[in-house]
């Protein structure tokens, strides 16, 4: 589940990268959902592994929540559109 998430939040990242273009700003109301999926994914990693394994599943949920927080910002500095 770490890696799983991990992976979502590198690929989260990469699209945050994309949805900052201007005009391209539309791309965050998917993203946010797709981020929330990947942290949920690390929380179910953070809570079903044995502690010395939850560093991967940490640094997703730190991808993905950092993801979600830009994502909210960009879409409200923008109206929601752009």
């Amino acid at each position: 589940m770490g890696l799983i998430s991990l992976l979502w939040g590198i690929v989260a990242m990469l699209w945050m990268v994309l949805a900052l273009i201007p005009l391209l700003g539309w791309g965050n109301w998917f993203l946010i959902p797709f981020a929330a999926v990947g942290a949920i994914i690390a929380a179910v990693g953070i809570l079903f592994t044995r502690t010395e394994h939850r560093g991967r599943a940490k640094a997703g949920l730190v991808l993905n929540g950092i993801v979600i927080v830009v994502g909210i910002i960009r879409l409200s500095l923008g109206g929601g559109i752009v």
